[in-house]
C-alpha cells in the first residue's frame, strides 16, 4: 500500500549527543501504528521531529504525498497532521466545551477582520464549528460534563478531552504521545476502544506507550526505537517475542531465557 506518512533517514543531534539516529519506515492510511523503546530511546523526539515541534538535523518526512519536513506545527495541523503530548493539554480553568472550541480554530478561524465584525462568515463559520464540536463531545461520551472545568474532571476524562481538542482540528493523521498514562486498567480499555473508533472513522494512528498490554491490544503494528535508531518493526506479537526487543527492555539474561 502506499505510504501516507514517509520517515527517511531522520536524524537529530543536541550537540554530542544523538537523539535520533538515521530512522526511516511507513505509515499507510488508516493504520494504527505503535512506537515503543525503552525510556530515553528517542520515541518523543521522533514524534516532535514528525510533527514539526523540533528541526531535524537531517532526514525528510512525507505526509500525504508532500514533504513536511521542518514545517511548523501550526502550519501542519491545517494541513491535517495533529499530536497530543504526554500531559494533558487542556486549559483547566475553562470548560470541557471552550476547551475543544480551542482545537476546532486551529484548523478552522474566519480570520481576525471577520471575527472583529462578526460578518456573515464568521458567524457561518462558528455555527458549523460548534455543531462539529456537538457532534465530538457525543460521540466521545462528554456532552454530560460540557459546562464543566476541564480542572475538575477526573484524569481519565482530561485525557479523553485531549482527544476531543486534537479531532476538533479535523485531522487527518493524529500522533498521541502516551494517551493511557497513569490511568487505571478499566480507563486503558476505554481509550483503546475510542482510538479504534477514531482509526475507524478514517484517521490514521501513531501512538507511543510504555503500556504494552494497550500497545498489543491497539495497534496493527510497532515500530520499537532503540537508542535513537529502528530495532525491530512488525506485528505487535511477532515484535514483543523478538529476543533483540526483550534484551532492550529487561537485559542479556531474560533474552537468552526466550531462545
Amino acid at each position: 500500500m502506499t505510504a501516507f506518512l514517509e520517515v527517511s533517514n531522520l536524524t537529530r543531534q543536541f550537540g554530542g549527543l544523538t537523539a535520533v539516529r538515521d530512522l526511516s519506515f511507513t505509515v499507510t492510511q488508516q493504520e494504527i501504528l505503535g512506537i515503543i523503546g525503552p525510556n530515553g530511546a528517542g520515541k518523543t523526539t521522533a514524534v516532535n521531529l514528525m510533527s514539526g515541534v523540533i528541526r531535524p538535523t537531517a532526514g525528510t518526512v512525507m505526509f500525504a504525498g508532500q514533504v513536511i519536513t521542518g514545517q511548523s506545527p501550526h502550519r501542519l495541523v491545517r494541513s491535517g497532521l495533529v499530536r497530543t503530548f504526554q500531559s494533558t493539554t487542556v486549559f483547566t480553568d475553562r470548560t470541557v466545551y471552550e476547551n475543544a472550541l480551542r482545537g476546532a480554530f486551529l484548523s478552522v478561524y474566519p480570520g481576525a477582520l471577520h471575527t472583529f465584525f462578526g460578518t456573515a462568515r464568521a458567524r457561518r463559520m462558528r455555527r458549523e464549528t460548534e455543531q462539529r464540536i456537538d457532534e465530538l463531545l457525543e460521540w466521545l461520551g462528554l456532552t454530560d460534563v460540557a459546562h464543566l472545568t476541564a480542572g475538575n474532571l477526573p484524569y481519565g476524562y482530561q485525557k479523553t478531552l485531549g482527544l476531543v481538542i486534537a479531532l476538533a482540528s479535523r485531522p487527518r493523521l493524529i500522533m498521541l504521545d502516551e494517551p493511557v498514562a497513569g490511568l487505571s486498567a478499566e480507563e486503558a480499555d476505554q481509550v483503546r476502544e475510542t482510538i479504534l473508533r477514531v482509526r475507524d472513522s478514517g484517521i490514521t494512528v501513531v501512538v507511543i506507550d510504555h503500556n504494552m498490554r494497550f500497545i498489543k491490544g491497539l495497534c496493527d503494528r510497532v515500530l520499537v526505537i532503540h537508542q535513537g535508531h529502528e530495532l525491530a518493526i512488525g506485528k505487535p506479537l511477532d515484535v514483543l517475542a523478538n529476543p533483540a526487543v526483550i534484551e532492550a527492555y529487561l537485559g542479556r539474561g531474560h533474552a537468552a531465557a526466550h531462545r
